[in-house]
């Protein structure tokens, strides 16, 4: 039998945490192990609890995600445990998301999308993907890095480990395209193409999808709207 999926949810609006607990808690896959009101005690419970995916507000007192996010993904030395951390947000997004993709998170949600993306969210996230498939997530991507230059020096420089088929799939996967997608593009095996993402990976030192993105936009690879 699958260990169920270990999550926590950090939000300062109780019933937000409710509604997302019940939620996540019917599924036979995925146990709700704990709840936080601001980004210190999400922290505080990570450390202690262990989970597998933290869903992450944006915006609370105390602490914020955008720190709470940071300081669960580059733990002080001792602390091995690094959840993966979803944030969760509303459409008046700032570059708060962006900055927490360049700090790790493995994406985000918005907080009024439908029951089902929540939970797939959460298994998608945990299977260590990252959520960067939904159009809208395309867009608000594209908007963050639009409000910075494109990126000179290290990350040009780091593009050069990388094959021209690997340089090609990272370029779609900053567009927002998924594994099929990408295969259809480039008339190749699924399974060749998660083989060349995973390469990608490996060579730039990313964790996942989402900071595959942002390094293509801060390379100046990919550049905004295309």
């Amino acid at each position: 039998m699958t260990t169920p999926t270990r999550v926590i949810i950090v939000d300062d609006q109780a019933m937000v945490r409710a509604g997302f607990a019940a939620l996540l808690a019917a599924q036979s896959d995925i146990d709700v192990v704990g709840e936080a009101p601001d980004g210190a005690q999400g922290v505080e419970l990570s450390r202690n609890t262990h989970p597998d995916v933290v869903l992450m507000d944006v915006r609370m007192p105390e602490m914020d995600g955008l720190e709470a996010a940071r300081r669960l993904l580059a733990p002080p030395r001792g602390v091995t445990h690094r959840p993966r951390v979803l944030m969760l947000t509303t459409f008046d997004v700032d570059d708060y998301v962006y900055e927490a993709l360049r700090a790790g998170a493995s994406g985000f949600l918005l907080k009024d999308a439908p029951p089902a993306d929540l939970i797939a969210a959460v298994r998608v996230v945990a299977s260590g993907d990252a959520l960067l498939a939904p159009s809208v997530t395309r867009r608000l991507i594209a908007d963050f890095a639009r409000q910075r230059p494109a990126g000179r020096g290290k990350p040009a420089l780091r593009l050069k480990a990388l094959t021209e088929r690997e340089t090609e799939v990272l370029t779609l996967v900053a567009r927002g395209q998924s594994n099929t997608e990408i295969a259809e593009t480039l008339v190749l095996a699924e399974q060749t193409v998660k083989t060349h993402v995973s390469r990608v990976l490996t060579k730039l030192d990313l964790r996942d999808r989402a900071q595959a993105v942002v390094f293509a936009y801060e390379s100046g690879l990919v550049a905004p709207g295309e």
